[in-house]
């Protein structure tokens, strides 16, 4: 019998990825995208809509109003400045929001509890864990470790790039095939259109820094 899974879908890179790369490994039967106040939203919405249509994967939004009332910073507020000029701990800061990725683990794991899935996919990698402790696979593995006593399934957290740097991340994409055109990776997108990036914000920073680095620079053009 195949294994199925739930995976975390922001539309963004990492958790675009990790469809492809989860394949042979499970069957995803559920993407998952959070409507928690994000300035981005409805572009996170129109990628990852299109990214599971392009995988044949459940669609829903979960709407969590609370988790904006209690998220002041830039990924939020339109008013704050996302142009960073480096990335470090103080860019991380700067889009913070708490327990992002505990909570979402955490609903996630209710679904794989009433529907039987095996795994939680998230998006997590070895680049990111470096400033973002909830990226790392101390944080995954205890995670995991939570729901063996929070659920029946015991769904295990499944992050296939965790050991990779965002160009290894694109370099897979461009040798499987996955359609990148879909992807939406910019935390400052509001209000703009198609598929282009702002070029300021960490999100985008870190994508162009990817792309310059792989084997496809030609993929600037696209997003930039």
């Amino acid at each position: 019998m195949t294994e199925t899974g739930v995976v975390l879908l922001s539309g963004g890179l990492d958790s675009f990825v990790s469809i492809e790369a989860s394949r042979g490994i499970c069957d995803i039967k559920l993407a998952l995208t959070f409507d928690y106040g994000q300035r981005a939203l409805d572009d996170e919405i129109l990628a990852s809509g299109e990214i599971a249509r392009f995988y044949k994967i459940e669609h829903r939004i979960i709407k969590l109003p609370f988790l904006s009332e209690i998220t002041k910073n830039a990924l939020t507020d339109d008013k704050k400045n996302l142009d960073f000029s480096k990335l470090d701990n103080d860019s991380a800061k700067a889009v913070w929001v708490p327990n992002r990725n505990g909570l979402f683990l955490n609903i996630a794991a209710s679904y794989a509890d009433s529907y039987g899935f095996d795994y939680i996919i998230i998006g997590a990698n070895k680049e990111e864990a470096q400033t973002f402790p909830d990226n790392g696979e101390e944080f995954l593995s205890r995670a995991a470790a939570l729901f063996e006593y929070s659920t029946l399934k015991k769904p295990q957290v499944l992050a296939p790039l965790k050991g990779m740097e965002k160009f290894e991340i694109i370099n897979f994409a461009v040798k499987n095939d996955v359609p990148l055109e879909y992807l939406k990776s910019c935390y400052n997108s509001k209000g703009q259109t198609g598929m282009k990036h702002c070029g300021k914000c960490e999100s985008c920073k870190r994508l162009r820094a990817a792309i310059l680095k792989s084997v496809n620079k030609d993929l600037l053009k696209l997003f930039f």
